[in-house]
């Protein structure tokens, strides 16, 4: 990255005929792979096993936390809707305004200037300030913002594990939040027939924990309350499941039929592999999703070298 000028990030998936360019980018192939390499990183380990916590790693934790800090200091208002409180539109103002001053401190001294693009991917990241919503587009964003730093070497190989098991469950538990104080709506969401109404990745990365195919932890779990919330602080995916089965009501199959198929997969390694195929054709793959998508010289939208 040591030549690379560094440019605003700009949409370039315009129309669904752009799709066949995003997916032979040079983004894309270094997207995909980074969520891979996290994914192998995190196989057969939960998430209270040991594993590198770096500076950084601590920095990236702090901003998230002073985002979740900024929700106290911006309420939700009495309104007469019952979703999408205005009150959000304040918090991400805030984010706006000053994004470029709490990422300062991350950036290599040498490269002050990847602060324009880093910051596009970062504030994409926590839903949309018109809309009042969130959904696999923002958290693509976020896991792009990742990907960044990787890219700008402020995180390294050895910080692959806590990426998953810190920095992103510390993002999740944040949207979470975010979601229930101001009444935020799913972005595209697929409904009953989605995997989750707001999240993928932590399902993909949350079963490549389980890949050791645990005979005491099957797929056939999955619909069951007690299991996910005995398992929620080891495993990513039964968090997950844990959240669904919180905020939703009624027999699981109704509620959550994919997942509710997916308990049916005989092995964790087959429920892994069937997630990122999922992924690439249900995330990647949908203009809906990706056109708001942006890219600079970090991410390019040039393609691969052949």
């Amino acid at each position: 990255m040591e030549n690379i000028c560094f440019i605003e990030p700009k949409r370039e998936i315009l129309s669904p005929m752009d799709m066949p360019k995003w997916m032979k980018s040079q983004a894309y192939h270094e997207f995909v792979g980074f969520i891979m390499a996290l994914n192998n990183a995190v196989k057969g380990k939960p998430m209270q096993c040991d594993y590198v916590r770096s500076e950084n790693c601590e920095k990236v934790i702090d901003l998230l936390e002073l985002l979740d800090k900024w929700i106290d200091e911006n309420p939700a208002v009495d309104q007469p809707v019952r979703f999408g409180n205005t009150a959000y539109r304040d918090w991400f103002t805030k984010l706006e305004t000053g994004s470029e001053v709490i990422l300062k401190d991350l950036l290599p001294s040498d490269r002050p200037d990847a602060i324009i693009e880093l910051q596009a991917y970062f504030k994409d990241g926590f839903g949309n300030k018109t809309r009042i919503d969130y959904g696999s587009g923002h958290e693509a964003s976020f896991a792009a913002f990742l990907c960044c730093l990787f890219k700008l070497k402020v995180l390294h190989e050895t910080d692959y594990i806590a990426t998953v098991f810190t920095i992103f469950k510390r993002y999740l538990d944040l949207m979470r939040r975010l979601q229930s104080v101001y009444r935020m709506e799913p972005a595209g969401s697929h409904g009953v027939w989605g995997l989750d109404d707001f999240n993928f990745l932590p399902f993909f990365w949350g079963s490549a924990q389980l890949t050791d195919d645990n005979y005491m932890l099957r797929p056939s779990s999955i619909p069951d309350a007690k299991v996910c919330n005995a398992n929620k602080k080891e495993y990513l995916f039964f968090d997950c499941i844990n959240n669904i089965h919180q905020v939703k009501t009624g027999p699981f199959f109704e509620h959550s039929n994919t997942l509710w198929g997916i308990s049916s997969v005989p092995t964790w390694t087959k429920v892994n592999s069937g997630l990122l195929k999922m992924y690439k054709a249900e995330v990647l793959s949908k203009f809906p999703v990706m056109q708001h998508f942006v890219f600079g010289s970090i991410l390019s939208i040039e393609p691969v070298p052949t």
